[in-house]
């Protein structure tokens, strides 16, 4: 692993322990915020997955009751009752706190089930129908909403696990080799001067 490129002194020894001690703490701190995203990240999945299969179900009824209303109704009849149908949605911006984190998503409120026209002119089908397309509307909306969460925790993740990456790779090996390299130049010069020293007071002990 290749070393700052430093003057081995004390004092630029003190700097890289410190370093060092600051990227091994924020390592760990990063590591543990890994696991949380981890986990959070797993529940999320959880939760589409249930939400995934709630919503085929609905989709599974909803289609079938609509080509039953379509049969009995017929197509002209369906689109003249669909015209006066109108909604509104309120969508707004939400946060979120999840992993520790204050994340934005969407919130979708959606308006109450109304009739829009004189139930003499309809029939059970069309209002059944209507019903079970709403209820995969609000599973939808939900469903959004999570794999929305669950998309920005996995990129906080991959931002996350970078930087564990960069200082487990990088900047801790880099510290402590050249850590390494200071001790060892700090302890051969203090040889030297010790060798000197010696040699200097038997120089002057044999005068």
């Amino acid at each position: 692993m290749p070393r700052e490129q430093i003057a081995p002194t004390k004092s630029n020894l003190i700097r890289v322990k410190e370093r060092l001690a600051t990227a091994t703490e924020g390592y760990d701190l990063l590591e543990q915020k890994r696991e949380i995203l981890v986990m959070e990240i797993m529940h999320k999945i959880e939760q589409v997955k249930l939400l995934e299969k709630e919503l085929d179900e609905k989709i599974s009824k909803a289609y079938p009751a609509m080509r039953r209303m379509l049969i009995v109704a017929g197509m002209e009849k369906a689109g003249k009752l669909s015209e006066n149908i109108s909604y509104s949605f309120d969508i707004r911006e939400q946060r979120v706190f999840a992993a520790g984190m204050n994340l934005p998503s969407l919130e979708v409120q959606l308006p109450q089930l109304e009739l829009k026209y004189s139930p003499a002119a309809s029939f059970a089908e069309v209002d059944e129908t209507a019903a079970l397309f709403f209820d995969v509307l609000k599973v939808a909306t939900e469903l959004a909403s999570i794999r929305t969460i669950a998309w920005r925790l996995a990129r906080e993740l991959r931002k996350t696990q970078r930087r564990v990456n960069a200082l487990e790779k990088m900047v801790i090996p880099e510290a402590r080799e050249t850590m390494k390299y200071i001790d060892s130049a700090l302890e051969e010069k203090d040889r030297d001067a010790f060798f000197s020293s010696k040699l200097l007071k038997r120089r002057l002990q044999s005068q």
